[in-house]
């Protein structure tokens, strides 16, 4: 049975970029990272209603400085900035390091796979049926840009009392194509039935390197690039021909002409010929059984 890898893990260093960019080395690296699963944590409790699909560290010379990538800024900075001095202040305390917070908006919240896990969860703690939440994304998804989602449910959904998985997909989700640019989000809805899991994978075209280029349709293609894609043929047409196919008539070892099968039909002239010796079999048999006179004879004799 096929598993699945973790699409960001699997393009990382390809087409993906760490969400943490630091260096340590010893002890001190499991103690960075332990800093960084807190941090994330506390954010993911704190700021649940503001959207935040993404958060990116980085800890240059003895600070820290924190991106937010939410779909609604508002939220975090608060009236006159005073959520984000206060959010500032507990950050300083889990890191131990001065920390500078930066709030980057995310435009298309309906095509960014975290959010849209979270909006399902939050819509089956509301006790809205599953399928309409899934279908409802996967058509805002497709509707701004997305060229392929592909939403999965499991646990007790509905309250079933047994579990079961269920998903949706819409348009192409590649996901071991290394250049396709997969963006992937999961989210837990805490129900009074027990805890489902929602995964989601979005699709949103090719990651292009610098020497790539799109490549062109042939109703765009000239003409004659067009005729040359389709003839595979030697000069002239011929099959046997040079840059042709080795099997063809001409080419070395080729079959020769086509032997006439029984029944086909001769030549024209052939077949005139055949019709006129029967015609003539036929009157000398007519003449012999009708009893005609001889040359010289008369009828009353």
């Amino acid at each position: 049975m096929g598993q699945k890898i973790h699409p960001t893990g699997f393009r990382l260093a390809v087409s993906r970029n760490w969400s943490s960019r630091w260096f340590a080395s010893g002890a001190q690296y499991s103690q960075l990272l332990n800093d960084d699963i807190r941090v994330r944590e506390y954010l993911r409790k704190k700021l649940r209603s503001a959207s935040v699909g993404r958060v990116l560290i980085e800890r240059p010379a003895k600070n820290a400085r924190i991106t937010i990538y939410s779909a609604r800024p508002g939220v975090v900075i608060g009236k006159k900035g005073e959520d984000i001095e206060v959010l500032k202040g507990d950050l300083q305390r889990l890191m131990g390091v001065p920390v500078h917070v930066n709030i980057e908006e995310i435009r298309k919240p309906e095509i960014d796979a975290q959010l849209i896990a979270d909006s399902i969860t939050q819509q089956l703690e509301k006790r809205i049926m599953f399928r309409r939440a899934m279908k409802r994304a996967m058509q805002n998804a497709m509707r701004l840009g997305a060229q392929g989602i592909k939403i999965m449910s499991s646990g007790r959904l509905n309250g079933a009392e047994i579990a079961r998985v269920e998903w949706y997909r819409e348009g192409r989700v590649p996901l071991h194509t290394l250049r396709a640019d997969i963006d992937y989000g999961f989210s837990e809805a805490l129900t009074t039935y027990g805890i489902i899991g929602v995964k989601v994978w979005v699709y949103k075209g090719d990651n292009l390197g610098r020497n790539e280029a799109p490549q062109a349709a042939d109703k765009e293609a000239p003409a004659g690039e067009r005729e040359d894609r389709r003839g595979r043929r030697g000069p002239g047409g011929r099959p046997g021909g040079p840059g042709g196919r080795p099997g063809g008539a001409g080419a070395p070892g080729a079959r020769g002409p086509r032997r006439r099968a029984e029944g086909e039909g001769a030549p024209a002239a052939a077949g005139e010929q055949a019709d006129a010796a029967k015609a003539a079999v036929k009157r000398v048999r007519k003449v012999a059984a009708g009893g005609a006179p001889a040359d010289g004879e008369k009828k009353g004799d």
